[in-house]
């Protein structure tokens, strides 16, 4: 049908292409190819004017969503393990007027409290709608935020406060009590804390001279009169909004310094390539919001009038950990239309649905199987199977509430195969995006109707890329079929460089013209439409001792493919001439196997037997052979790990990028093992 041909001839089409004529760039998005988009929102360019404007606009509709916690249960496991879990009721809803109001009295709370306009804010707590409201607050009176990740261990959140001197912590209960409380002593400058619950806290083992708050107490403080009476001073474009630290997958965390005209200019480039952004629309926010693609999300959403629901990826939906059994998941309850996914995310909902399918009788799997090839196949040419839809993805499409109209995902790359995994059977686009905390979270972002897999998109409107030749690695522009090189991004959304670090010179620059960049390290690869594919990434190039160039980044982005492989790190010394790996193997298809092959005993034991190392790396070599990388590329010995990584764990990142140098130290003695010392 005609909207099937529009579909079609808007996926081929160019996309983006060079401002310079030139094959290194810049590229720029062909919607916007004259002059960068800075701000989508007239005369609105610093955060607070845009909330300010929603308020105004979408006055008594719902804003932010919370769930009532009706009570707590302990569940008893068959392993004798105990896990909590939550009975949560509908979801209760604060309008914009009246998130407006508690803005107002926690910022003018904060002041009352001694906060000065310019200083700095530092908040440390999980996502939640305190979190924004807090933001919001800090945002309309002027005091720059500086956040961290829930996860991120003590020692580095520590570092963070005293590197920004900061008087003033916005926290949880929980994180107080279990993550700061041993570290506050090396904290001198804090003066506040406040409390986003409601649990009382005994000030008891505290540092003395530290004030501990609830945010109730603080919001109350703001409202009475001469305190609300006092003039605030509104933030300018060029004045700091946010300083995230990011975890950085080596050493330090470093904190990017990120200006309102940075966020406003990036969230243009954002909501560009989300048709149809409005009220009518429903978010379920659940990643980290001291993540830039999160904060920004839920920032655009109060822009545009797109009411938010809170969650949690422990409660998310119906199957998550936190949720007892036969009771609904957050996604049941809210039913949203978009979501933002991290690959790790994806990857586990399309698990579980392969999980529940492998336990279908024969004929509804062979069904199951014959559908998805065939809209496969529909979806390959630009075309849709809406009948199975209907009689075969609706269930599916039912474990994230039934209405998710787009997704998007972000953080690292997401494989082919769970890409056209969601785009089958939950019947709504998957964009993939790429952009850094560096870039305000913009860079590329897939248009929804462009159905190819492993791309991440064109610049999106407010940036332009380039690409820089890499000889070392062998990458140029003018390489064939397509460019290739270090990717740069340019434009009004690249923030100022890192806080109180003088090393910036080799991250930024600023062009003849007089604009930002910033040298991403990763590698990209330009399609003739203007898309680009991420190839490689600088800091994960090793030479074997042969002189062949090993890419553990593109060895381990193949094999994620493998079934029985979760998760995956490629190693590789330059002294040796093979590449090893540590596996996180998939729990449910390795214990089948080792019961058809006879192997008993616990997980841990399953992991350690040989037979089983055979197993996997059997199909280590089917797989990276099928998508045919190079002999010297696949790993010729496996250690299995029987404790999946999580950032709990601190071998991988809040965006769940492995942290080579931990894991390294980690399985120290299983990587001599497979290097052949005793």
């Amino acid at each position: 049908g005609p909207k099937e041909r529009k579909l079609r001839t808007r996926a081929t089409r160019v996309k983006a292409r060079s401002t310079s004529g030139r094959s290194e760039g810049p590229y720029r998005c062909v919607d916007r190819f004259q002059s960068l988009a800075t701000e989508d929102f007239p005369g609105k360019d610093t955060l607070d004017k845009l909330f300010q404007q929603a308020v105004q606009r979408f006055g008594d509709s719902d804003c932010l969503g919370t769930r009532e916690v009706l009570s707590e249960e302990n569940e008893p496991q068959p392993s004798g393990k105990v896990f909590k879990k939550l009975i949560l009721g509908e979801y209760c809803w604060l309008s914009y007027q009246q998130v407006d109001s508690v803005v107002s009295y926690m910022g003018s709370g904060l002041a009352a409290l001694g906060q000065q306009s310019k200083s700095m804010v530092a908040i440390f707590c999980e996502t939640r709608a305190e979190w924004m409201i807090s933001a919001q607050a800090c945002f309309r009176y002027n005091f720059p935020l500086v956040t961290f990740y829930a996860t991120l261990g003590e020692e580095a959140v520590a570092f963070g406060l005293n590197e920004t001197g900061v008087t003033h912590l916005i926290t949880s209960t929980e994180l107080l009590e279990t993550k700061l409380k041993g570290v506050l002593s090396q904290i001198p400058k804090l003066k506040h804390i406040i409390s986003v619950d409601q649990r009382r806290v005994s000030t008891e083992g505290y540092p003395p001279g530290l004030a501990i708050h609830s945010m109730a107490s603080v919001q109350e403080l703001g409202s009475q009169p001469d305190n609300l009476a006092r003039p605030v001073v509104s933030p300018q474009p060029s004045d700091l909004a946010v300083v995230m630290y990011t975890s950085g997958s080596t050493g330090r965390p470093k904190g990017v310094m990120v200006v309102h005209s940075n966020l406003t200019a990036g969230m243009t480039g954002q909501c560009e390539r989300i048709p149809g952004l409005g009220p009518k629309d429903t978010y379920i926010a659940y990643l980290p919001l001291a993540h830039v693609l999160e904060m920004t999300a839920e920032i655009s959403c109060m822009a545009y009038g797109c009411p938010i629901g809170y969650s949690s990826p422990q409660t998310l939906s119906d199957q998550s950990t936190k949720i007892k059994r036969g009771s609904r998941g957050d996604s049941s309850v809210l039913k949203p239309t978009l979501m933002a996914a991290v690959p790790e995310i994806l990857d586990r909902i399309n698990k579980n649905v392969m999980r529940k399918v492998g336990e279908m009788s024969y004929i509804q799997r062979t069904l199951f199987n014959l559908g998805y090839n065939y809209k496969l196949e529909q979806v390959k040419r630009g075309y849709d199977a809406p009948l199975c839809n209907v009689l075969l993805f609706s269930k599916v499409r039912r474990l994230l509430g039934g209405r998710v109209r787009l997704m998007l995902s972000g953080g690292a790359p997401l494989s082919s195969a769970t890409q056209r995994f969601m785009n089958i059977c939950f019947c709504c686009p998957v964009g993939q995006g790429y952009g850094l905390t560096e870039t305000c979270g913009a860079g590329t972002i897939t248009e929804v109707a462009d159905n190819s897999t492993g791309r991440v998109g064109a610049p999106v409107i407010c940036c332009e890329v380039r690409l820089r030749d890499w000889l070392e690695g062998g990458y140029t522009n003018q390489d064939k079929p397509h460019p290739r090189g270090e990717i740069l991004i340019g434009g009004p959304n690249i923030t100022m460089g890192y806080y109180r670090n003088e090393s910036n010179g080799q991250d930024y620059f600023v062009d003849e013209k007089g604009q930002r960049w910033f040298c991403t390290g990763d590698i990209g690869e330009i399609h003739p439409d203007g898309c680009l594919q991420i190839v490689d990434r600088k800091k994960d190039l090793v030479k074997l001792q042969a002189g062949e160039y090993v890419s553990l980044g593109k060895v381990e982005a193949a094999l994620k493919n493998c079934s029985l492989i979760d998760n995956i790190c490629a190693y590789a010394n330059s002294e040796q001439n093979y590449v090893i790996s540590v596996v996180v193997p998939n729990q449910k298809m390795l214990t089948e196997l080792a019961r058809q092959r006879g192997v008993k005993g616990s997980w841990e034991e399953v992991c350690t037997h040989p037979a089983m190392e055979e197993v996997v790396l059997k199909e280590i070599k089917e797989v990276a052979t099928s998508i045919k990388l190079q002999r010297f590329e696949i790993p010729v010995k496996v250690h299995l790990s029987p404790e999946p990584w999580t950032p709990e764990t601190g071998l991988v990142t809040d965006a769940f990028k492995l942290k080579r140098k931990e894991l390294k130290n980690h399985y120290l003695q299983h990587i001599e093992r497979m290097y052949g010392r005793p």
